[in-house]
């Protein structure tokens, strides 16, 4: 019997197959496969459910101790140039095979009891199960440029499933804006593959950094090229992972339905950037100064997303710009050479944030059935409030995924964030402050988004608040009452489908942590021996402590304001800091202004371009060839009176030419 890593190529493989079934079946027999809703949903949700158990007999077999598979075959030959394609397995490739299947599978099963009455329903389920196949095709591929491949997979996906309500202006906006993000980044990361390839001859991890360090140091490839080809490649991660200043559209994305949220911008596809620059490592750790770059542009993305969260309104968006800032954790622990710390959070952060945005999930739905589908209405904290009592499931799942991502020892997000700040420490001591100072950020906003969903009054029934929301967002009371239904006067718990994947996240959210303790790793042992036999060697107690006691203060402290702020009401931040300091609510409210930066300089600039373009095409290409026209039809006109007909009126034309060169030449010779 074949092991199981030789069967990986069957992970990919299997959603896709599902997909292409569900889409051809759409595309021939529209009507009556959108009416096979529990069929398709149970085909892709079996076919996924097959990845996720081959991905566990993966990772099981990398636990006990199996090596690298790595499976190729020559896809293309000319000369002595070979490409090969294939697939390859190891401890990394296995722990984010096994974390993308089963948060999808939980996603898919959400997502039967979310998407229940949306028309679009069977197309939903084909496009989640498509990008399934695209990520962890992703995943197990073996070199750069099948990377890219599955890259650019991966992102039209992203972009089919964010503009999934394409007739929504918002979402098809929110689509565009992704996939313009990310092609600036993915021209960047072509560049760099293709540098690497010329400098290297390879598109191989390991050969790349072993050959641009040998050519570095041989004086073939000057140091500067190499570290710009580096950066190149870096751009791919900075857009996919949404970082600073390429992190623009994945708050916007939010305009997607809900388990899309969880699934892309939470657990798989923001992660693929950490991922590949985890792959990267051989290239990138003998330059300094790359590293350096990525552990400051991590930095400033997770100061700057959790700045930002402080004042969000929107459930969802103060999400995501969570969701920001601890991809800048992510990367600021790559940046300090720690690639197990950051791939640590990744899989943490994966389960308390994939649960976090499906318990928002839970909670729109809900309270769609009070204020309608109108989203200005229903994913704003200021119609909610009180929801504990009416959906008490959603109400602590959500309070362990805010205790995780706080960092509150003994749950997963302490443990793995502890450690990307321990390493910070060693490396950048800045940069460790900054982050420091972010933990308690993290805690008081994620506490702020509890308290006022959860907690004191319930205020959706609030018409005057409805109507004022409304008229910010730019919508008409006739808008809202098309949408409104009024099923209910107050939200209730969701259904068991949207619930249970609710509870099964918030087991790992609370005790998957535990398996990356610093004196005994056992994460790191399974990713990298060699370092978690150095973290082993190296632990002191009288280091651990004092920064971990720092963290957990600094977040304990962030809590304390949030309770007395929004749940005690004890202190009213709108006078006691946003009337002292309104010029910093303003920047924070209108997100550094960098949307607004990005319209006026590039959105504005290139229309206006075009339009300088058009002008140049209209008055001058165009006014040419109408000149060239003009003229030919001139010449034309004038030229027909010499056609008379009559010889002698040729004869006495050509003597007088004859009469006139005789003239030039006397004059001339």
């Amino acid at each position: 019997m074949p092991a199981a890593a030789e069967l990986a190529w069957l992970i990919p493989v299997l959603p896709l197959l599902g997909a292409c079934i569900s889409g051809l079946g759409l595309i021939s027999f529209n009507r009556t496969v959108n009416r096979l809703r529990r069929p398709v949903a149970l085909l892709l949700i079996s076919c996924v459910g097959a990845s996720a158990v081959l991905s566990y007999a993966v990772l099981a077999e990398q636990i006990a101790g199996a090596g690298m598979t790595e499976v190729l075959f020559n896809w293309a030959s000319a000369g002595t140039f070979n490409l090969p394609m294939g697939f390859r397995v190891d401890a990394l490739g296995a722990v984010m095979l096994s974390l993308v299947t089963t948060i999808a599978l939980l996603v898919m099963v959400y997502s039967h009891g979310y998407m229940a009455h949306d028309k679009g329903y069977v197309r939903f389920f084909t496009y989640l199960a498509l990008f399934s196949s695209s990520m962890l095709g992703l995943i197990i591929s073996p070199n750069l440029l099948e990377i890219y491949v599955f890259w650019e997979l991966v992102g039209m996906c992203s972009y089919l499933l964010v503009g999934f309500w394409y007739d929504r202006d918002g979402a098809a906006h929110a689509a565009q804006k992704a996939f313009v993000v990310n092609r600036v980044g993915d021209f960047g990361l072509l560049l760099g593959i293709l540098g690497l390839f010329w400098a290297t001859g390879s598109f191989g991890f390991e050969e790349i950094g072993a050959r641009l360090s040998d050519a570095v140091a041989g004086g073939t490839l000057s140091n500067g090229v190499a570290v710009l080809l580096c950066l190149l490649v870096f751009m791919g991660p900075m857009a996919k992972s949404a970082q600073f200043p390429l992190h623009v559209w994945l708050p916007d994305a939010m305009e997607g339905p809900t388990p899309i949220s969880a699934l892309i911008h939470a657990a798989t596809m923001v992660a693929a950037g950490v991922f590949l620059v985890a792959r990267l490592q051989p290239v990138y750790e003998p330059f300094s100064v790359v590293q350096t770059t990525i552990a400051v542009i991590g930095t400033i993305t997770l100061f700057l997303g959790a700045s930002i969260a402080l004042t969000q309104m929107d459930l969802k968006k103060g999400l995501a710009y969570s969701t920001v800032s601890q991809l800048g954790y992510m990367m600021l622990a790559m940046g300090c050479g720690a690639p197990v710390a950051g791939m640590f959070h990744l899989v943490t952060h994966a389960f308390f944030k994939a649960m976090l945005f499906l318990g928002s999930g839970s909670v729109i739905h809900a309270m769609e059935e009070v204020v309608g589908h109108e989203p200005a209405l229903a994913q704003d904290m200021r119609l909610m409030g009180g929801l504990r009592r009416w959906m008490p499931i959603t109400s602590i799942t959500f309070l362990i995924g805010c205790i995780a991502i706080a960092g509150i020892p003994p749950l997963a997000g302490f443990w793995s964030k502890d450690e990307i700040l321990g390493q910070a420490f060693n490396t950048y001591p800045l940069l460790w402050g900054m982050g420091f100072v972010t933990a308690g950020m993290t805690a008081f906003y994620m506490f702020r988004l509890y308290f006022l969903t959860f907690e004191g009054d319930f205020r959706g029934n609030d018409k005057a608040m409805a109507a004022q929301l409304l008229a910010a967002a730019g919508r008409s009371g006739s808008e809202e009452e098309s949408h409104e239904h009024h099923h209910a006067e107050h939200p209730h718990e969701s259904s068991w489908s949207m619930t249970t994947p609710l509870v099964v996240l918030a087991v790992p959210s609370v005790l998957i942590g535990l398996l990356g303790t610093p004196w005994n790793s056992r994460f790191a042992f399974l990713i990298d021996p060699h370092e978690a036999t150095e973290m082993a060697e190296h632990f002191s107690w009288s280091e651990f402590l004092p920064l971990a006691g720092a963290s957990v203060a600094i977040s304990l402290v962030g809590i304390t304001v949030a309770v007395l702020a929004y749940l005690l009401h004890r202190i009213d931040l709108a006078s006691e800091v946003a009337g002292r300091f309104p010029a910093i609510n303003r920047f924070l409210a209108n997100k550094w202004y960098l949307d607004a930066i990005n319209d006026k300089l590039f959105v504005q600039g290139s229309r206006r371009i075009a339009r300088q373009v058009l002008d140049v095409d209209s008055k001058v290409v165009d006014g040419v060839v109408n000149l060239t026209g003009l003229l030919t039809l001139g010449s034309g006109e004038g030229l027909k009176y010499f056609e008379t007909g009559r010889v002698q009126f040729y004869a006495l034309i050509v003597f007088g030419g004859v009469i006139a060169l005789v003239a030039l030449f006397g004059v001339l010779g």
